[in-house]
């Protein structure tokens, strides 16, 4: 006999699985191209991330913030002769020099105030307003895209991958495996259920595509350990032939007002756990790297100077990076604005000069096969003088 309670303790056994509203596992027939959206949220310090130790006002306005340059003891990692690559993110670098990561520096949404929360809605909404709107563009995107197939890793959805397409969740599991006996009886028993069999079916799914990955156990928890383990599920996830084709990863904790320098601060543990969690995704997703685009962004950048806590305050613009093999990498882009005091935002923060809209159109061309119509009224609605970023992605 099943018991309410031995349910229960196997379905919280199982990988946690969200509908919203139905299931959305498998790819569309014929698509190869993957696209991973990490968002870092907390706004990260993107002088810090990749220093602008080429302009001859970086070391003056960072202070004790400066990188030294390529070369230098604790210098940067070397990108183009004017922008480094902070010495913490050694795999990106690879990344890099194998062609398979872009930057984008003085990059910014188009929102131009300071609160977390407004910011933070109005880069996953798509419109040129907070709460603009209730869906997400990426959800919005997959609607447009024949069906791709969604799915968040992570305990909630981002609104990004809420709206009309169908999408799934995927999250760690932390209690004790299920017996599978007590799960083929809970499938016999749910199999003509209008409401569970389905969302009971897929989540056994979901489980066994992450049998040999530690059977999605031993990695639970928050911060940046579980950024790392929701790189590799979604890399396991993506690799499948018959799985989705469109992911995103939250990884918080980049709001660094205090205590930014050091061995052991905040910044320098997420730049850490952000280069492992970039490689292990490379890793688990195997062959299907070379087809896969990675849009790594925060919702804004910092203050260009260290603040009397030692570290630095909410910004305007910032870095994103776009790695994966289906990226022209190997360069810095960006139309750099300076340092200089008449070149700073409201003379204190980098002055945004490329939209984050440009990259995204650019990788959803590319990687959905998304048409400019689309991009410019349903996706970015009212974005027509956003053009996607010409040659981001082969």
């Amino acid at each position: 006999m099943v018991t309410r309670r031995d349910a229960l303790q196997a379905l919280g056994g199982l990988v946690a699985v969200a509908w919203l509203p139905g299931l959305a596992l498998a790819a569309a027939p014929g698509t190869d191209r993957r696209l991973v959206f990490v968002f870092l949220r907390g706004g990260m310090d993107g002088l810090s991330a990749v220093p602008a130790y080429g302009d001859p006002d970086f070391a003056r306005k960072r202070g004790d913030l400066a990188i030294a340059a390529p070369g230098a003891a604790g210098g940067a990692l070397s990108l183009d002769g004017t922008f480094g690559l902070n010495p913490l993110l050694v795999e990106m670098h690879k990344l890099y020099e194998a062609n398979e990561l872009a930057v984008l520096h003085a990059v910014a949404s188009p929102y131009r105030e300071r609160s977390h929360f407004d910011a933070q809605n109005l880069l996953e909404n798509g419109t040129a307003k907070p709460f603009g709107r209730e869906a997400g563009w990426l959800n919005v995107a997959l609607a447009e895209s024949a069906g791709a197939g969604g799915i968040a890793l992570g305990p909630n959805v981002p609104l990004v991958l809420r709206g009309p397409a169908s999408v799934s969740s995927w999250s760690p599991s932390v209690l004790p495996a299920p017996d599978p006996d007590l799960l083929d009886r809970l499938a016999q028993l749910y199999r003509d259920d209008p409401l569970l069999a389905k969302p009971f079916a897929a989540a056994r799914a979901a489980q066994g595509l992450m049998e040999g990955k530690d059977g999605g156990r031993g990695m639970g928890g928050g911060g940046p350990q579980a950024a790392v383990a929701l790189a590799r599920a979604a890399g396991a996830f993506l690799a499948k032939p018959d799985g989705p084709r469109v992911a995103t990863i939250d990884f918080g904790g980049w709001d660094t007002h205090a205590n930014q320098i050091g061995e052991y601060s905040p910044l320098t543990r997420n730049l850490r756990m952000l280069d492992r969690a970039i490689a292990t995704l490379k890793g688990a997703l195997g062959p299907a790297w070379k087809q896969t685009a990675v849009l790594i962004v925060t919702e804004f950048g910092r203050t260009v100077a260290i603040n009397g806590s030692r570290g630095t305050d909410h910004g305007t613009a910032g870095v994103a990076f776009v790695a994966g093999g289906a990226v022209r990498g190997g360069r810095v882009i960006a139309d750099w604005p300076g340092l200089s005091d008449r070149a700073l935002h409201e003379g204190r923060d980098l002055r945004p000069t490329l939209d984050l809209r440009a990259a995204f159109k650019a990788a959803l061309a590319a990687q959905l096969g998304l048409g400019e119509g689309a991009l410019e009224t349903k996706v970015f609605p009212d974005s027509r003088g956003v053009k996607p970023l010409e040659g981001l992605l082969a």
